[in-house]
């Protein structure tokens, strides 16, 4: 084998031409597909039209003798009744109904409560969560907890929206009053 310092040096350069067109195609395809998705991204943004403002945003508090709880004045009502203690859907489509709640236990038992959220639609149980708290083994003298419930679910002209609790007593309305709420958010039919 006639291996000299020319040939050797000829093979040792082809190879890096390789490597350096392996690089640069590499690094085409990488910039075509970055340009790509962001042209996909561009377009998705700006072909999607807004969702026609329609949403709630209502502070809830307890009432006197019911369960149901009860919308207050403050907060963002577009395109959506608000009338205590129901927020009234004006066109159908598919919504994204949520609530918020917080809960004080100013003196914890001995045995565990249980508390049930009840979203209703039409004053017909639609979703419901249960939760239990302060049982004795993480009771402290004062307990507080948070509560959120999501439900997507596609809604008519007219349908009625409200919130029902089995313990409306612990419903922190004096230390959060604000953060105890009751939303509606329309999709868009076009997404």
């Amino acid at each position: 084998m006639n291996v000299n310092e020319d040939t050797d040096s000829r093979r040792l350069g082809a190879t890096n031409k390789v490597c350096l067109y392996f690089i640069i195609a590499t690094l085409g395809v990488l910039l075509v597909f970055a340009l790509a998705t962001i042209m996909i991204l561009v377009v998705q943004r700006t072909s999607v039209p807004a969702a026609n403002g329609t949403a709630a945003y209502m502070r809830v508090s307890r009432t006197v003798n019911s369960s149901k709880l009860s919308l207050v004045e403050k907060g963002i009502c577009e395109g959506i009744k608000c009338q205590s203690p129901e927020l009234v859907i004006r066109e159908h489509g598919l919504y994204l109904i949520f609530c918020n709640l917080n809960f004080h236990f100013p003196n914890c038992s001995k045995s565990p409560i249980d508390l049930k959220i009840d979203l209703l639609v039409n004053d017909r149980v639609d979703r419901q969560t249960l939760s239990t708290f302060c049982a004795s083994e993480t009771c402290q003298d004062e307990t507080f907890k948070t509560l959120l419930q999501l439900h997507l679910t596609h809604l008519d002209k007219e349908d009625k929206i409200s919130v029902t609790l089995n313990h409306p007593e612990f419903l922190n309305d004096v230390s959060l009053p604000n953060e105890n709420v009751l939303g509606v958010l329309k999709y868009n039919d076009e997404m």
